[in-house]
């Protein structure tokens, strides 16, 4: 039997080929940019290589509020061209990745002097159902105090004025670029991660690839291709100044931090959309025995690979909920875990954090270095075909051909996703509990809202184990198919960039790290140093989640 494509086993093949082919296009960065832009141009016919430095969506990618917004915000500042196509990029994205983009209510409470009043609201939500394509079971309903508070008990009711409830998509980030990078390969991409760019390679004053470090094995290599696509996200300055007459910086970066705690701690009815008192705005999220709160926004100035969150990003996180919740009384102690994510904006004088743009931008060098940054993770989409767009642009100068592909992707459904509906994935979650009475529902659950209909996969590899404990088989299973099927390689990779743990079940991560491991030194052939090496980088995650300073 063949081995996956996107595996461990064929990871030497891809160097080599990395090495001995010519490619059109080379994307450095595989966070849900470079992924979208690699499955985009791919499927046009391009020969792509996409190359990520650290593991796929280590970055900014797993790191977000983890919903697929439809741009209500984009209403207050009357952009409604960005609400109306980041609303049916929405809809989109539902169709391509159902077990993935989960509809879910959300509650905007209206608070005296707050920052929506009734009025635009009303309206607002009206145009957004409209703009953004909204189905009718889902659009906007207007509540009074009365229903408000019904709504979400939570509330202080002294100051609220009503609400408005609204559909958005709740989503695992980390998941969406897995999944888009499958795809990406099932359509001939060459992928690789823990490859670094070291530098770009230069023919006639024009980039004509990239030089490579393979963090595994040490190898350095060159690639070579017709354009190199700078999708790097919060790395987009680092890499246009291997070019060492590029001095402006384009980009001006930002943190958000996000905090989890037991949903018994905050058991919010439905996500919440609620004002905090500095005129900012703030979500509440509950996800299975959690509720999750965020977001921060505050300049960044160091390494976006060392951003966690810091004791001041906890404390306004914790005093707004209980702002917000007079009956809830948070402390740093109920904080579970956390995950701090930097925002590559486009650099805007004079403006703040929270009020630079959150558009996309693609600039070009005078090498021809083609850099893209900004953006949000619902218009991935459309931040990819304007960059393959403008590729086919530049080759059709070149060559003369003036037949160009059109982009495909709104119609090529995610790895994992058979799904006609969501309907179709509750039956599904049903079928497979009758099927396999020993797992609990939530556990099918689990499998199915990350993996799709890949779960009935890694519920295949665990009847194949032995032992009583359904809960050890089905991590050691979970295992399997990631390092065979999900290209990991560390411990890092498997209880965060592919399963979230870390973020949403972080006492799993620390029940299960010594089994983890032992069965990845099994699969991936390490020694017991490289063994204690990893459990020791898991360790510091762990604790950069955990305590904050």
């Amino acid at each position: 039997m063949s081995q996956p494509s996107f595996s461990y086993q064929t990871r030497q093949s891809i160097i080599q080929n990395l090495k001995n082919e010519y490619f059109d296009l080379i994307v450095i960065g595989g966070g849900i940019t470079g992924a979208g832009i690699a499955l985009d141009a791919s499927t046009r016919g391009l020969k792509v290589a996409l190359l990520e430095k650290n593991d796929f969506a280590s970055g900014t990618s797993s790191k977000s509020t983890k919903l697929i917004h439809g741009g209500l915000r984009y209403l207050k500042q009357f952009e409604f061209s960005l609400v109306r196509e980041v609303g049916k990029e929405r809809s989109i994205l539902h169709e391509l990745a159902t077990h993935l983009v989960r509809p879910e209510k959300m509650l905007l409470p209206l608070i005296k002097d707050g920052t929506y009043g009734k009025i635009i609201t009303s309206v607002g939500l009206m145009v957004y159902d409209v703009l953004a394509g909204v189905e009718e079971e889902d659009q906007r309903k207007m509540l009074s105090v009365e229903e408000t508070m019904a709504s979400e008990p939570l509330l202080d009711q002294s100051i609220i004025e009503g609400g408005g409830l609204y559909a958005e998509y709740q989503t695992d980030d980390f998941r969406l670029v897995t999944e888009l990078i499958k795809t990406s390969v099932e359509h001939g991409t060459q992928v690789l991660n823990y490859a670094a760019c070291t530098d770009l390679l230069a023919k006639g004053g024009k980039v004509c690839g990239v030089a490579c470090h393979d963090q595994e094995s040490g190898e350095d290599f060159k690639i070579y291709a017709d354009y190199v696509v700078n999708a790097a996200g919060p790395w987009v300055d680092q890499v246009r100044k291997f070019n060492k007459k590029v001095k402006e910086t384009k980009l001006h970066l930002t943190k958000g931090v996000h905090i989890v705690v037991p949903f018994d701690q905050l058991p919010v009815k439905q996500s919440v959309y609620f004002d905090v008192p500095d005129g900012r705005m703030m979500f509440a999220i509950p996800k299975n025995d959690v509720t999750y709160l965020g977001t921060t926004d505050t300049n960044y100035k160091g390494n976006p690979q060392d951003a966690t969150a810091e004791k001041k990003d906890i404390d306004y996180l914790i005093n707004a909920v209980n702002e917000a919740f007079p009956t809830i009384h948070l402390t740093t102690e109920d904080v579970l875990s956390s995950w701090a994510g930097v925002r590559p904006l486009i650099q805007e004088e004079g403006k703040s954090a929270s009020e630079i743009s959150r558009k996309d931008e693609i600039f070009i060098s005078d090498r021809g270095l083609i850099s893209i940054a900004g953006g949000k993770l619902t218009g991935y989409r459309k931040m990819a075909k304007r960059t393959v767009d403008l590729v086919l642009e530049m080759k059709s100068s070149r060559s003369g051909i003036t037949k160009k592909a059109k982009s495909k992707t709104k119609k090529i459904k995610f790895n994992g996703n058979s799904f006609k509906d969501t309907r179709a994935v509750s039956a599904y979650k049903a079928k497979l509990h009758k099927e396999n009475p020993k797992f609990s529902k939530e556990q099918i659950r689990y499998l199915v809202d990350l993996y799709g209909d890949q779960a009935a996969i890694i519920l295949g590899f665990a009847d194949q184990l032995p032992g009583k404990k359904e809960e050890t088989k089905l991590i050691k299973a979970e295992v399997r198919f990631c390092i065979e099927r999900e290209m990991v390689l560390h411990l890092t990779d498997f209880f965060i960039h592919r399963t979230g743990r870390l973020f949403f079940d972080i006492q799993s991560v620390k029940d299960h790290l010594a089994l983890v491991a032992t069965d990845m030194k099994h699969w991936l052939d390490w020694d017991t140093k490289q063994m204690n090496k990893e459990i020791l980088s898991m360790n510091e995650e762990i604790e950069r989640a955990t305590i904050f300073k």
